[in-house]
């Protein structure tokens, strides 16, 4: 992670897998980059595995060429609260409610995670309105 002009901004480099008319398709891996990064145990990209990005955006880049995929560090913070912070926070409270309501405690646990089905639902339904929020930049 590197300071930029204004703002923090999360890198990753990444090779070029396709490229469309309007977007690249970029293949990401962790690297030693990542033992840096304050989030490196919430982030997925400390993972092993290879990560696929769609960058969208016009880009003189050909397959096989060698890029960084550049995110603001605040879209980071953003994904943090989005997976992690708002669950953790809603089976708390939808706990805490329900005990105090006298349902028996194993109920009350069980709803309480029950309650994150239909969050994880209607953040899968607003996918497409996520992903437009999280944007990705390529530095060739």
């Amino acid at each position: 992670m590197k300071k930029g002009n204004t703002h923090e901004t999360i890198q990753h480099d990444g090779i070029v897998q396709k490229v469309g008319n309007d977007s690249v398709v970029v293949a990401i891996s962790a690297s030693s980059a990542c033992t840096g990064c304050h989030a490196e145990g919430l982030c997925n990209m400390t993972g092993k595995e290879e990560k696929i990005i769609d960058v969208q955006g016009k880009y003189n880049v050909v397959p096989g060429d060698t890029v960084t995929v550049l995110m603001q560090q605040s879209m980071g913070y953003k994904a943090i609260a989005l997976s992690y912070l708002i669950p953790v926070l809603v089976v708390i409270v939808s706990l805490v409610v329900l005990v105090s309501l006298d349902i028996p405690e194993l109920t009350a646990g069980l709803i309480s995670i029950g309650v994150l089905l239909p969050y994880f639902l209607v953040l899968f339904l607003l996918r497409r309105r996520i992903n437009r929020i999280f944007t990705f930049t390529l530095k060739t």
